[in-house]
This record gives C-alpha cells, structure tokens and sequence, in this order.
C-alpha cells in the first residue's frame, strides 16, 4: 500500500478506535471520585458530601440506575443533586427509583436544563459558538421529579435556601436556578450566609464566574456544581476542548479554590464542579473523561 493510502486508512481506523471506545465502553465506565476538603473550622470531624449530578437519564439505563443507588453504601452524611436528571419523557421512575436509597440520608438539590426540557440534536460545533441561539426540547415532567424528591425530605434549592442539621452540625444552605439558561435569580438568597452555621453550601448547576462570584462574596464555603460534563471530550496533555459555560478550561471539572481565605471569611470558598454521570442521548461519548459521581470529606482547615 502507498503511503497515501495507507496514512487516510490510519486516520480512519484510529478514528473508529476512538468513537467506539468513546461510546461503548468510558460512556458506561462508571467511577467514584474522592476529595478531602479542608473547610470545616478547626477541630471538627470529618463530614462527608455525595454529589450526583447531570444524570440524563432514560428510562433503559438499568446499570447507571443500579450503580447509582449502590452509591447509598458509602453512608453520606449528605447527598447533593446539582440537576440534569432526565432525558427522557419516562424517565422520572427510574431516576427516582436510582435515587431513592440515597433519599433516606439528609439531602438537597436544584433544576437545571434538562431537568426541564427534552434533547434535541444539535451540531456539536455549536458548543464552540458561546452566542449561539439555543432552542428547547418538549418540557420534561419535571414537577414528577420535584415532587419525587421532596416528599422524601429533600430540600428545593432552585431559587431558594434551606437548613440542614447533619450529625448535630449546622448546615446553611443556598442554591439558584440554571444560570446557563440565565434562570438563576440570586436576590432571591442574597445576603451574608449565616455565619453562626457550621457549614455554608451554595448549590449552582452551571458554574457561571458571576453566580460563583457572589457565593464568595455572601461567605459561602463550599459550592457545588456540574453541566460541564468536565468537558465529555477531553484530550490527553491538553484538556476540555470546551466548558459550555462561563467557567476556564482549567477548572471545568474537580476541585479548585474559588476565593481565597480572608479575615472575616477564613475558610475562603471551594468549588467543586462534577464532571456528571451523563450524556445526551444525541451525544454519547465520553473520551478521557468518564461519568462519575463525587465523595468529598469536608476537614478541619488548618489554624
């Protein structure tokens, strides 16, 4: 074979490789991802947060839905959903149903997008277009979902605040609506967190630099978000292509400090954002960058 046939037949055969490993093996590889977050005042012991996030789940993902739920193993002080549950008109029973060992533990959460609205096909080279026009899917029965969640106990964060007390520990909590799609209305949960609390967590699905901006500067010690997919096509040595929001590239999955300690705000404010355990149906592959859900272990900081 001539070495122009032969590289065009490389090409291809490396890029089948790729889109089905993408699609049929690290879309399904489900992990666990651990941090240890040195936020609690010194002291204290140890608080752990399961963070589940961008799910987009249909009603066929029988083994996301039994991983999910096995999560309930590890005895999280607390669970947070950061939203993007469904992709699916019937997929509210199943989502719950993945849910609902994990429902019996202290727990809150925020809507997003695709909480709200159906997928839709949609040319990937729009994500590198940020003023692109975005048009919606079929509205999801989302209410069904909401309504699943709270008639277990846990707290509507969508525009809203709330109080949890986990383990005799005080927890402040404050979340908003999808910023991306620029429902986020932060003057509704404006103001210092309370500084009396043990722990204050703000909740935002998409982490827009302006929502986070004001967590931090409300006293907001931890925040916790997803929609970035940690950029669901990463490339190995350079990273996320795209965060399809506000946020950089080198902070579009994990753990980062968002805003240093100060003062009147020792503990300053950690962001964690999930990389999600999701696609959309339209786009299901992932490539060095596989669905996970999060267990962070809130510790004492250092004095």
């Amino acid at each position: 074979m001539r070495w122009y046939t032969a590289v065009p037949a490389a090409v291809a055969a490396t890029g089948a490789t790729v889109t089905a490993y993408a699609s049929l093996y690290e879309r399904t590889r489900w992990t666990l991802r651990r941090f240890d977050v040195p936020v609690l005042a010194p002291g204290s012991d140890p608080l752990t947060i399961l963070q589940i996030s961008d799910l987009h789940m249909t009603a066929g993902q029988k083994s996301k839905q039994e991983w999910v739920a096995e999560l309930a193993a590890l005895e999280p002080d607390l669970v947070i959903n950061t939203g993007d549950n469904l992709a699916g008109f019937d997929a509210v029973p199943g989502t719950l149903a993945a849910l609902d060992p994990l429902m019996d533990r202290p727990g809150a959460f925020v809507l997003a997008s695709n909480d709200y609205y159906a997928p839709r096909p949609k040319n990937p080279l729009k994500y590198f277009w940020p003023d692109h026009k975005r048009v919606h899917g079929d509205e999801l029965p989302w209410r069904d979902l909401r309504d699943g969640m709270l008639a277990r106990g846990w707290l509507d964060l969508t525009n809203g605040k709330g109080e949890l007390t986990v383990g005799g520990r005080r927890i402040a909590l404050a979340g908003v609506d999808d910023s991306h799609l620029k429902r986020d209305r932060y003057e509704e949960v404006a103001g210092p967190a309370d500084p009396a609390a043990d722990l204050r967590l703000g909740l935002a699905h998409s982490p827009e630099p302006r929502v986070l901006d004001r967590f931090a500067a409300d006293g907001y010690d931890l925040l916790l978000c997803g929609h970035t997919h940690g950029g669901q096509l990463r490339v190995p040595f350079y990273g996320a292509l795209v965060t399809n929001c506000g946020i950089d590239r080198d902070r579009v999955r994990w753990l980062h400090r968002w805003a240093p300690p100060t003062d009147e705000h020792p503990a300053g404010t950690w962001l964690h954002i999930s990389a999600g355990l999701g696609t959309s149906p339209y786009a299901p592959v992932r490539f060095a960058c596989p669905p996970e859900a999060t267990l962070l272990t809130l510790t004492a900081r250092n004095v």
